[in-house]
C-alpha cells in the first residue's frame, strides 16, 4: 500500500500554514503500513501524549486485574484510602461551595470508564468555580493536591471526564509497589519496544519535542507558554507521558493483536475483549463538552450515533461509513493527538500535532481526511 494521499494531506496541512507540524502512522496486526511527518515534525519527533496516556495506564491496571491483584468492582478507597475522603460538590450558596458525602462508592471499574464522579476544572463549571474560589490547584499545574478536588457527581451515575485515570495510576502504584513510570517501563514500554516512551524525557528527547503552538483568534499559529510542568509531583496517569507516534503505534498494534506484539504478551485475549465492551451500565454520555477555559479546549460535539466507554477507551458502537468499524476504540490528547483501534478491520492509526486549544478546526479536518484516506486505501487494495 502506498498511502501517497496521506503524504499529500500532511504536506498540504503544513505547507498551507494550517499546522506547524504533524506526524502519523497506520498499522495492522503484522506491521507498519504507513509512517510519515510534515512541517516541523519529523518521524522521530517527541510528542506530549497528554490524555493518550490514559489508555496505557489503564492497560497497566488491567494486567493487575488479570493477576487477581485488583478487582474491577473493589472500592477505590479500599486500595487508595485518600479517595474515600473526597466529597461531592453539590452546589454553591453565594460564593461558598456546599459539599456532601457521596451516595455511592467509586470502584476501579468506575475509574476506568470515567463514571467515578471526578472532573476537570477546564470542562466543568462547578469545579472551575471551586478551584477559583478556593485557589485550588489544577492537574496541569503538576501539584498532586489537584487530584483531591471534590467529586462533581455521585460515582456510577454519569460519565464525566476528569482525573479518574490519575487515581487509577495511584491504584497501580499501591498494588504493584512501583512508581507508575517504573511499572509502565517494565511491563509495557520495554516488552512492546516503545523505546522513546517516558514520563521524564532526557535532554536528547526534549530536543526532539515538537513545540506547542496556539491558534490565535486570527487563525495564525503563535508560540505559547502553556505546557506540561517539567517536574510534576506525581506520574500523571491521566496526561503525563511523552513518546513518538511510532511508539504509540506499537501499543495500538498490541491491542489489535489481542494483547500481544512480536512475541511479547501484555494482556490476555479475553482481557482485551472485556475492555473493548461498553461498561457504562446505563450511565449517560454527554452530547458534547463545553470547556470553561477557551485557551485549552474548544467545544466538542459528539457524533449523534451510539457510543460507549469500555475500560480505558471510548467506543463507537456502529460502523462509520467509509471510516472505522463498530466496536472501534479511540481517544485523544489535549495537544491535538488522536488514535483509533479497529479490531474488526484489523487496522489502527495515530496522528498528532502539538497545538492548543484542543479540537482545533484545522486539525479536526486533517484527522477526518486522514481516516478517510486510510480506509479508501484499504478498500482499493
Amino acid at each position: 500500500m502506498a498511502f501517497e494521499r496521506i503524504d499529500e494531506l500532511l504536506h498540504n496541512a503544513t505547507a498551507g500554514g494550517a499546522l506547524h507540524g504533524v506526524a502519523a502512522t497506520v498499522v495492522d496486526r503484522d506491521g507498519v503500513l504507513y509512517q510519515g511527518a510534515a512541517g516541523d515534525a519529523k518521524p522521530d519527533s517527541m510528542f506530549r501524549n497528554a490524555s493518550m496516556t490514559k489508555a496505557v495506564a489503564t492497560t497497566a491496571a488491567l494486567q493487575l486485574v488479570e493477576q487477581g491483584r485488583i478487582d474491577l468492582d473493589a472500592p477505590v478507597a479500599s486500595i487508595v484510602p485518600e479517595f474515600g475522603e473526597l466529597q461531592v460538590l453539590e452546589r454553591f450558596e453565594g460564593r461558598e461551595p456546599v459539599l456532601r458525602a457521596p451516595r455511592t462508592q467509586a470502584t476501579v471499574r468506575h475509574l476506568m470508564n470515567h463514571t467515578a464522579g471526578c472532573g476537570y476544572h477546564f470542562l466543568n463549571e462547578k469545579l472551575y468555580a471551586y478551584c477559583n474560589e478556593k485557589d485550588f490547584p489544577h492537574p496541569l499545574s503538576g501539584v498532586k493536591q489537584s487530584l483531591s478536588a471534590p467529586l462533581v457527581h455521585d460515582p456510577g451515575t454519569v460519565w464525566e471526564y476528569g482525573v479518574s485515570t490519575d487515581w487509577l495510576g495511584m491504584v497501580v502504584e499501591a498494588v504493584s509497589g512501583q512508581t507508575l513510570a517504573d511499572y509502565l517501563a517494565e511491563h509495557i514500554y520495554r516488552p512492546l519496544g516503545m523505546t522513546d516512551s517516558t514520563f521524564d524525557p532526557s535532554d536528547e528527547q526534549r530536543a526532539r519535542l515538537l513545540p506547542i503552538r496556539f491558534r490565535a483568534p486570527d487563525g495564525s499559529l503563535v508560540p505559547t507558554d502553556l505546557d506540561l510542568p517539567a517536574q510534576p509531583e506525581w506520574d500523571a496517569a491521566g496526561h503525563g507521558s511523552y513518546g513518538t507516534v511510532a511508539d504509540y503505534g506499537r501499543f495500538v498494534r498490541a491491542w489489535l493483536n489481542g494483547g500481544e506484539l512480536d512475541g511479547a504478551r501484555i494482556l490476555k485475549q479475553e482481557t482485551v475483549e472485556l475492555a473493548l465492551r461498553d461498561h457504562l451500565d446505563g450511565a449517560p454520555l454527554p452530547k458534547g463538552m463545553e470547556p470553561t477555559i477557551p485557551e485549552l479546549a474548544r467545544p466538542v460535539e459528539l457524533l449523534d450515533v451510539p457510543q460507549g466507554w469500555g475500560l480505558g477507551f471510548h467506543l463507537y458502537l456502529v460502523d462509520l461509513p467509509g471510516m472505522r468499524s463498530a466496536g472501534s476504540a479511540d481517544w485523544s490528547g489535549l495537544f491535538n493527538s488522536f488514535f483509533w483501534i479497529d479490531r474488526k478491520a484489523g487496522i489502527g492509526a495515530v496522528i498528532a500535532t502539538q497545538l492548543l486549544p484542543f479540537f482545533d478546526d484545522k486539525m479536526v479536518a486533517t484527522i477526518l481526511g486522514f481516516e478517510a484516506a486510510v480506509y479508501a486505501e484499504l478498500a482499493s487494495a
